[in-house]
């Protein structure tokens, strides 16, 4: 274990893994913990999110595991609330709740339009609105938003709304970066690139004939002929979440092997 955040007390939305394996939010609480953090583990699947913290424990780090839905702000209001009181600080916000719905505007009905939007973009708008009142009084705070290079460029895939609302998430990420530059909280995004996880099997497997031939296209894809994996987003994560980023503010940094720098 290292310090780099060191009594730093970090809430990981999106913190377990929808399959067997890593996924970046799990990855990225378990790196946390590894650094030092005290690390709240949420997932709207709570067995998700417990087996993240029970990692971490076992692990001889701190953690623990709650159930929340991200679009509910209610619920995320009670939570926040519920940390604040027992460990009297958020030092780390880490967003990264994501929903890839396949289609255009003429496959997708407004709903599926409306709930892809809610969970990219309301989510970190919901989770910002209720832990800033609390990194303001600190007059300190880091804010992680995962984002995607489809927010910057097409990647081979119909997904419209999907684009649409990473592309919501940087713009989201900039405006409270300079919002609150000067109250000593810095809001950074992530866009991770074709990257080897569960959620992949999960939403876009069903694009090609099998799940071998997904990773063999993917991998064929990107610049380095493989994709990256959670832990080089949980790097990522780490560095902007860490004081080591103290300067950096408003960056949605590019984690993808080099693909948005090509043309095609």
């Amino acid at each position: 274990m290292t310090d780099r955040l060191k009594n730093k007390v970090a809430i990981v939305f999106g913190a377990g893994s929808v399959g067997p394996g890593w996924g970046n939010g799990k990855a990225t609480a378990a790196l946390f913990a590894q650094n030092g953090a005290d690390v709240i583990c949420v997932d709207i699947n709570r067995i998700a999110a417990e087996e993240t913290a029970g990692i971490i424990v076992r692990e001889g780090g701190r953690a623990s595991a709650y159930s929340c839905d991200v679009t509910d702000s209610a619920a995320v209001s009670d939570l926040v609330a519920n940390v604040v009181r027992e460990h009297r600080r958020i030092d780390v916000l880490h967003n990264n709740v994501g929903y890839a719905t396949m289609g255009g505007p003429i496959e997708l009905d407004e709903a599926a339009w409306q709930r892809t939007f809610d969970l990219n973009v309301t989510s970190c708008f919901i989770t910002c609105k209720h832990v800033l009142p609390h990194m303001l009084a600190q007059k300190s705070g880091a804010i992680v938003n995962v984002s995607s290079i489809a927010a910057i460029r097409y990647t081979g895939y119909p997904y419209a709304a999907y684009y649409a609302a990473k592309a919501a998430v940087n713009n989201f990420t900039m405006g409270l970066a300079l919002q609150y530059a000067r109250d000593g909280i810095r809001v950074n995004a992530i866009m991770p690139g074709l990257m080897n996880t569960p959620l992949i099997f999960q939403q876009i497997s069903g694009q090609y004939s099998d799940a071998e031939a997904m990773v063999a296209a993917r991998d064929a894809a990107c610049p380095t002929g493989k994709m990256g994996t959670a832990w080089d987003i949980a790097k990522a994560a780490l560095f902007l979440a860490s004081d080591d980023a103290a300067y950096i503010t408003g960056v949605s940094l590019p984690v993808d092997g080099g693909l948005s720098c090509r043309a095609a």
